[in-house]
C-alpha cells in the first residue's frame, strides 16, 4: 500500500495484491482506495476506472502545478459514488 496523495479532505491509496498479472482476475494487479475523510467514506476502484483516474490526475499535472482545491474537486467526483463507511482500529 502507498499514499499517493493526502489532503484535509481525502486519501488517495494505491494497492497492489502482490499477484501476477497474469493470475489475477481481469488482469489486475490492484487498484486505488480514494477515503473521503469528511464523509467517513470510501470507494475501491480498479481497472479501466482506476486508469480513467490516472489519466485525469495526469492531465491536471501536465495543466500546470494544480492546487490542492482542484485536486480535492477531482476526487470529489469519484467519492460520490462512494458507499463503505471508513472505521478505525
Amino acid at each position: 500500500m502507498q499514499m499517493l496523495y493526502n489532503s484535509d479532505s481525502f486519501a488517495v491509496l494505491q494497492i497492489e495484491f502482490g499477484l501476477p498479472e497474469a493470475d489475477a482476475p481481469g488482469g489486475s494487479r490492484g487498484g486505488l482506495e480514494i477515503v473521503d475523510k469528511f464523509a467517513r467514506k470510501g470507494i475501491f476502484i480498479e481497472g479501466a476506472v482506476a486508469q480513467s483516474f490516472k489519466d485525469g490526475v495526469q492531465a491536471l499535472i501536465e495543466g500546470g502545478s494544480p492546487s490542492q482545491e482542484v485536486l480535492d474537486d477531482y476526487i470529489a467526483a469519484y467519492t460520490t459514488l462512494a458507499q463503505q463507511p471508513v472505521h478505525l482500529h
